[in-house]
């Protein structure tokens, strides 16, 4: 039983690192020593955590001689995969928030609300689920198991932050008449883009696809049908989403909401005579999924749609990689 941590947060500086390193501040976790990495373009820069100031280092390949027990990654896909192996083969365990290795057979794909028992089958990497995905999953398990879920269909309203600094430099100065687009094909101001990711070869993007294909391995339900169509809006943070999902067996609409109300992570914000429901300005800033607009989807026999809705950064990223690491010491120091 160890007592004390050493935890690597590689992608310090970016979006995702930075609240990273709030959260880790707020939750203080029994970790002793804190190790800050960046490319070479940040590396040498000064950041202050816990009231003390630190050097963002280079991350290179011998970064991982040192020793540590935990490294969340923040770096993009190409980053993980040259140094997650690097890492893990030091005994170090990995959290890895690119899509690298989302759908490794090997590497657990978790959101600790809905499938944490799969920590323990890791062999040095874990994968954080895209962003989108992370906040379907936490309401939808609870149904699945309840009710048996026949059919899913996503429609998501993605804000900028998904898409790093440079989605939201062309949201804040895209009207700036000598501005030109950073990463969005189109202006994002006073538009919707049906195009997140790249576009593959049967007409969906891979957000899409990472959608369909991480819902079906969290909630170990390979053959569950799922389709999605996700969409880029013009709004800073949180991303909100409308699932419809058809379920196998009847329900009763009352009981339905009262599981969501009762399932860990979630928040019903569901009262429409008074105009209450979730809306990404009042998720932001949250480690909850809030959930609203539930009613039956006359449809079909057994159907409804609800409106999701979660801080992409902390939840859908920054956060669910820690809840990860707090797990891993729960049960090292044995409080689960």
């Amino acid at each position: 039983m160890k007592k004390e941590y050493k935890l690597a947060l590689v992608g310090a500086t970016g979006v995702v690192g930075r609240v990273a390193r709030k959260i880790l501040e707020e939750k203080d976790l029994p970790i002793s020593e804190y190790v800050f990495f960046s490319s070479y373009k940040s590396a040498g820069s000064k950041i202050t955590f816990k009231g003390k100031e630190y050097t963002v280092r280079e991350l290179r390949e011998d970064s991982f001689d040192e020793g540590f027990d935990y490294a969340i990654f923040s770096a993009g896909g190409d980053t993980s995969k040259k140094f997650s192996p690097i890492a893990a083969s030091k005994g170090c365990i990995v959290v890895d928030n690119s899509s690298a290795w989302r759908m490794d057979k090997d590497v657990p794909l978790v959101v600790p609300e809905v499938n944490s028992d799969e920590i323990k089958k890791n062999k040095g990497i874990i994968a954080n689920p895209n962003c989108s995905t992370i906040q379907a999953v936490v309401p939808l398990k609870v149904l699945d198991d309840k009710y048996g879920i026949k059919r899913i269909v996503y429609s998501t309203y993605q804000a900028v932050s998904g898409a790093g600094i440079k989605g939201i430099n062309d949201l804040e100065h895209g009207n700036e008449d000598d501005y030109e687009l950073q990463k969005f094909p189109y202006p994002i101001i006073n538009n919707c883009l049906p195009h997140i990711d790249v576009f593959l070869e049967n007409g969906y993007t891979k957000e899409e696809e990472k959608m369909i294909n991480e819902t079906r391995k969290i909630l170990n339900r390979p053959d569950l049908k799922v389709t999605a169509t996700t969409v880029r809006v013009p709004v800073i943070n949180s991303h909100s989403e409308s699932i419809n999902v058809e379920f196998e067996n009847s329900f009763d609409l009352a009981d339905l909401v009262d599981t969501l109300k009762n399932a860990k992570g979630v928040i019903v914000q569901d009262d429409v005579k008074n105009n209450v429901y979730p809306l990404a300005t009042n998720a932001t800033g949250y480690d909850e999924v809030f959930v609203g607009r539930i009613r039956r989807d006359y449809s079909v026999d057994n159907g409804i749609n609800m409106w999701v809705v979660a801080d992409n950064i902390r939840k859908g990223a920054a956060s669910n990689a820690i809840q990860i690491v707090e797990e891993m010491i729960k049960e090292d120091i044995g409080l689960q």
